[in-house]
Formats: structure tokens, sequence, C-alpha cells
């Protein structure tokens, strides 16, 4: 049973006997599946004796599923269409060249730019480029992570064809403002929700706002796979279709390619899995929160960043990022403690060598972000001893050096 404890009024004393010394890990995958053991083994045994491997109806019922729990509840677009792909970088990539962004038959490579944040993870950035068109960077705001819109507006081109918009460690993008750069500039906007299942934006699931997007289900992921997996959700028939076609070899009947695709699908055990896991993701999303509230409460006073929710959106923290110059030391010292911590992530994309070329000035945000960020344990199953003892270490790290 997940504990949902509000966390209110806990004794954080370091020499308490509730803080042992086992390792606490920053991720715990294993735990994930121990969590619903039963249930999965179930649904792998299902699948193994069925016979049928790759793209039967264990997809076709997770592809249901899935954009059904992405649906709005009341307005906005109805996301209607799910399509199961290999990984969440396929999902992204696919996504853009089903919506007609990147290199077509007879174009430049390149000649469409997409704008999207150097603060995220490389996969974003390797998605768009895969897809045949020019990544161009823009600056994020550092109380979200997340892209600046002015920033946005700064790196238009007449070029431009896309946005995606990022929602990084479950936090959403500023989407209102992204919607009105789009259909003034007449964009696609793509959603990057590889870090975002559940949370909420304006009472809408992030993935139902733009023109389509894309999630992975990464093991370390709110909703993860035993493996790699990813989805293209979107309410646009065309829009599914095409990655459907662009997913499998660009097949309508078998072995007859109507356009150059790709091999990119699910499993059928992995979606059988996350079948599962689906039916527990508000429950985890919910303990993701509390570990947040506690963690947010211990930490207030200390001299260190912290995550915030806008209003009108909610936060799953994927991740429970804090912010410190001081960082590395923390990090180290947390290590002493037997605590795993993460950095999500030590550079931004534009400062990576393979992606040099594409650098069109400094993004101070994500280079001040890059250095200061700090992941601490926030997976579901932590116990509560766990999280209390990771924010005990924080206090006492800040105490002893101030």
């Amino acid at each position: 049973m997940i504990c949902l404890t509000e966390y209110m009024n806990i004794d954080i004393a370091t020499d308490n006997p509730a803080f042992p010394s086992m390792p606490v890990s920053q991720a715990d995958p294993l735990a994930g599946y121990l969590a619903h053991q039963v249930e999965i083994d179930a649904a792998i045994a299902r699948v193994l004796s069925s016979g049928s491997y790759l793209l039967g109806e264990e997809t076709r019922a997770f592809e249901a599923e899935f954009a059904h729990f992405v649906e709005p509840d009341a307005g906005g677009q109805q996301v209607n269409h799910g399509v199961a792909v290999a990984n969440g970088t396929d999902a992204l990539r696919l996504a853009l060249q089903a919506c007609g962004v990147g290199q077509a038959a007879g174009d430049v490579i390149g000649a469409d730019e997409v704008i999207a944040p150097s603060f995220t993870a490389t996969a974003t950035i390797a998605a768009i480029c895969q897809s045949g068109a020019t990544p161009v960077f823009a600056d994020i705001d550092l109380a979200t992570y997340t892209l600046d819109p002015q920033c946005v507006r700064a790196a238009l081109t007449p070029r431009t064809k896309a946005i995606v918009a990022v929602h990084l460690y479950g936090h959403p993008a500023p989407l209102a403002e992204l919607q009105a750069i789009a259909a003034e500039h007449g964009l696609h906007l793509i959603e990057d929700c590889a870090q975002a299942h559940g949370a909420t934006w304006a009472g809408k699931p992030v993935g139902s706002v733009g023109n389509a997007a894309a999630f992975s289900f990464y093991p370390t992921k709110n909703l993860a796979a035993l493996g790699d997996a990813g989805m293209i959700v979107t309410h646009d028939a065309r829009v599914a279709e095409q990655a459907r076609l662009l997913r499998m070899y660009g097949w309508r009947q078998r072995y007859v390619s109507d356009i150059e695709g790709w091999n990119s699908r699910m499993d059928e055990l992995q979606a059988a899995i996350l079948r599962v896991k689906l039916r527990h993701l508000l429950e985890e999303n919910a303990r993701r929160q509390a570990i947040a509230r506690y963690y947010l409460e211990q930490l207030a006073d200390l001299p260190i960043g912290l995550p915030v929710t806008l209003p009108g959106c909610t936060h799953v923290y994927h991740q429970f990022v804090i912010r410190s110059a001081e960082r590395d030391r923390l990090a180290a010292d947390l290590k002493q403690q037997h605590i795993a911590t993460a950095i999500h992530y030590p550079a931004p994309v534009h400062l990576q060598p393979a992606y040099a070329q594409h650098v069109r000035g400094r993004l101070p945000h994500s280079e001040k972000a890059a250095r200061e960020v700090l992941s601490l344990p926030a997976y579901p199953q932590l116990t509560d001893a766990q999280v209390e003892r990771v924010a005990a270490a924080v206090q006492h790290y800040f105490e002893q050096r101030h």
C-alpha cells in the first residue's frame, strides 16, 4: 500500500533512529516493478501465452486507454488518437514529421526550424535533428525551467515551422503564451510530455493542447515501462494516420510503402505492463506530490531555489529539483550520507559538441540552471523515513556550513 501521509509536524532530528544509514537511491525502477509485481507478472504471462508480440491487442488497448487518459474533461481539443512507438525520442521525431515538419522529398535538410529549450534532455534536440529540421535554442524561465515566451519570440525567423514545449520535471510549459505565438505565426505546437504524465494546465492534461504530443515511458518516468516505449497523442486524425505510417515503413498494406517510414513499434509486453501501471498513475503522482510538499515545507528556510507551481498548473514532480550555487558540495555531502542525487542536466544542449553548429548566442538562464540544479530522491516507493532522512540531510548540510 502506498502511503499518502501529509508529512506534517515530523521530527527531523539527524540522530533519530528512524534515519538509518541504508542507501537512498535517486530513482528505483525495480521498486516500481515490485509495487505491482503480481499484476505485471500476470500481464506478461498473458502476452507470452497469446502468441502475439507486436502491434496486437495489448498495444491497441493501451493506445486507446492512454489517449483517453490525456483527453480534457471539458472543452479544448479532444485527444482521440494514440500511436504507440518504440521510445520517447521516436515519439517526438515522428510527431514532428507527421505534422509536416522536417525534410520532405526534395526539401533541403534543415530548411524547417523548430524552436526548443536548450535546457532539456538531449533527446528533445536529437529528435528535432532526426526529423530533418534545424533546432533553434531559446532560453528558459528559471522559476519553472520551461520555455520563456519572450525568448521564443526573439528566436522566430521566416523558417520557423514549430515550437516544442517541454514540460520539464513535471511542470507544464506556458501553453497559453506558446499557443498564441503559434497561432499568430502559423506554427505547429508540439508538446514534449516525457516528464509530465498526468500534469495539467488550465484544467487540461498536458498533451491535449498542441497539434501533437510525445510521451516517453522510459523506466524512471512517472508512467514507466520495463524497457523503452513511447506514445504520440493527437486530436488530428490526419496526423495520427501519418504517424502510424511513419512508425512502420510507410505501410498501409503489408510490404507496400506509400511513404518512406521507419521501424518504431511498441512491443506487446511493454504495452501490457503499461496498461497495469496506468491504473496506478494518479495514485503514484499523488505520492510524488506528497513527498514534494514535505520537502517544500522542510527546506523552505534554506538558501536554495525550490520548485514552484504556477497558478492553474498541476505539477507531477517527475523530479524534485532544487537549485544552489553550492550544488556540487551539497551532492558530495549527501553521497557521504548514502543519499543519491542526480543532475538533470549538467550541460545545456547548446553547449554540447554535437550541437555547437546550431548555437546563435548565449542562453544565460539555461547555463545557470545547469550549474546549479540538483534532483533529490522523490519517486513514489520511497518510505516516509527515507523522505525525512533526505530532508534532514539537506538541512544539516546548510546548518553546518552557515
